[in-house]
């Protein structure tokens, strides 16, 4: 049964790849899954047929049967114990590569977001200039134990996984920030994450998203 995904009708990042479905499109791709794509605008999230699927109002969801989901890392752990490809034949690479998943949003995603946010609807704050050296720093933090991680290894623990796939998108938030240029291993990881086949079949298939809709206006 083909997957269906929801995702952004109008992407408020212009098509870079940045929201939280193109981690599902990529796991998709990755295994070699077809799906479809529900697009929704912001006021379609708050009514009540999404909110059935997401309580929270958020993209994306993600329905297969009888089975619906919300939760980005959810959606693809979901997809990497269905099909091989992302998890590790052995048990203790299995949980080794959830393991990342979960370092990915829990330790190293909230001060990446923390700081876009800043950036965003902070920046003409009286405290805007001293706070964003902060969120800099702690950024920093992670990126150094990451980098030390990763030493010369080509993923996170040995060959690509689920944990890669989430760690490479949740740091592709700060490509915009030079912070990534800092740590050349941590920028050649995500730079080799973006190369991969199934990465530029995802990416060009949300940026298609974008060019429709500029297109229509």
């Amino acid at each position: 049964m083909t997957a269906t995904i929801t995702a952004f009708e109008s992407s408020p990042d212009r098509g870079q790849g940045l929201a939280r479905d193109m981690r599902v499109r990529w796991a998709l791709e990755e295994v070699g899954q077809p799906y479809e794509v529900r697009l929704l605008i912001f006021k379609a999230m708050k009514q009540p047929d999404h909110l059935a699927l997401n309580p929270f109002g958020q993209i994306p969801t993600y329905e297969e049967g009888a089975l619906a989901l919300f939760e980005s890392g959810a959606i693809v752990l979901h997809i990497a114990e269905q099909h091989p490809g992302l998890l590790p034949e052995d048990a203790n690479g299995r949980a080794r590569a959830i393991m990342w998943m979960f370092a990915a949003v829990a330790t190293v995603e909230p001060p990446i977001v923390e700081r876009s946010m800043a950036v965003i609807v902070e920046r003409d704050k009286p405290w805007h200039a001293e706070r964003l050296p902060m969120l800099d720093d702690r950024i920093r933090a992670r990126l150094g134990e990451l980098s030390r991680h990763l030493g010369e290894g080509e993923w996170l623990d040995g060959a690509f996984s689920v944990g890669d796939l989430m760690m490479v998108h949740v740091l592709r938030r700060l490509e915009s920030s030079g912070l990534l240029s800092e740590y050349p291993a941590v920028a050649a990881y995500v730079a080799r994450g973006q190369a991969r086949p199934a990465y530029q079949r995802a990416f060009a298939a949300q940026r298609a998203v974008f060019e429709a809709a500029v297109a229509g206006k």
